[in-house]
């Protein structure tokens, strides 16, 4: 018996030669992202000494992830997208974490480490969120004969199955999300310039009127809608919609867990001694006592 490629075990009328044994080891990974040789580098066939000084690290994060070099227009928008999302401050739950875990005793790797953890569906799934909604409702436009009608569909379709909360919409701390404005704007210039095409510029409004439709104060587009927009026109999947948030939150994670080591500090929790906590179990009463046979004594 030898092994397949994939590890499963197949029978064989004899054992393999040693040269098919390192063809099998070389086919055990394959990939199309970089090569490497003794003095020699490339990353998708680029050089790495052609690529630095050349190639920006917004443009080197485009062509790992997608396979070429992007034009500077779209990288700009996509770096734009980055930027926004560096940071939100000590009370989004990943960088408190990571500061937290630095007064710990984390060096900075497990601080980064514990705080990309959560960045999971609730606290960081948003924006992959969103941008499914955004493919659902594209996928529904050409049936439905609008945008509108189609956002209308799809938000009526998710109520039904019991989803009451719109990905990339509202906010906990802003009644208006400063960042989003912004980059509305740029994607628009990127519109007008033909950089990108505008659908789902256009799918994010039809779900902002959707939503705010009959509110007497409008559901604002968020950081993750917005972004949502910007990667589904530059054509990312939702999956590494969310892989490059990460990327851009973990700036704003290493700049915390840097000054709290500047800072100091040791086991420091999400809050002060001093304010404590809400404790909502029994009044203070006393242990049972039991005699020998098991029964409870007064």
């Amino acid at each position: 018996m030898s092994a397949s490629a994939d590890g499963a075990a197949v029978g064989t009328s004899a054992e393999p030669d040693a040269e098919s044994l390192v063809e099998q080891a070389r086919l055990w990974w394959q990939t199309d992202i970089i090569d490497i040789h003794p003095g020699e580098i490339a990353l998708r066939g680029y050089p790495i000494e052609e690529l630095i000084g050349n190639a920006g690290f917004v443009e080197t994060i485009w062509m790992m992830l997608r396979g070429e070099l992007p034009s500077r227009a779209r990288a700009a928008l996509f770096e734009a997208a980055l930027v926004a999302s560096v940071d939100h401050g000590p009370q989004a739950p990943s960088i408190a974490i990571a500061r937290m875990a630095v007064t710990c005793g984390l060096p900075v790797n497990g601080a980064m480490a514990s705080a990309i953890n959560v960045l999971d569906d609730i606290h960081g799934g948003p924006g992959q969120q969103c941008m499914e909604l955004y493919l659902e409702i594209d996928a529904e436009a050409e049936s439905a004969g609008s945008l509108d009608q189609a956002a209308d569909l799809v938000l009526q379709r998710r109520r039904d199955a019991g989803e009451r909360y719109v990905p990339g919409f509202g906010h906990r701390f802003h009644p208006l999300d400063p960042r989003t404005p912004r980059l509305l704007s740029l994607v628009d210039e990127a519109v007008a310039h033909g950089v990108v095409e505008g659908r789902f510029a256009a799918i994010g409004r039809a779900v902002a009127d959707a939503i705010s439709a009959g509110r007497r104060t409008p559901i604002p587009m968020n950081v993750d809608g917005v972004t949502a927009i910007i990667y589904c026109e530059l054509g990312l999947p939702p999956e590494l919609g969310r892989g490059v948030f990460i990327l851009a939150r973990s700036v704003g994670i290493l700049a915390h867990a840097s000054e709290q080591m500047r800072q100091g500090g040791r086991i420091k929790g999400p809050m002060p001694k001093a304010l404590g906590y809400t404790y909502t179990g029994p009044a203070r009463r006393p242990v049972p006592r039991t005699d020998d046979d098991g029964r409870t004594r007064s």
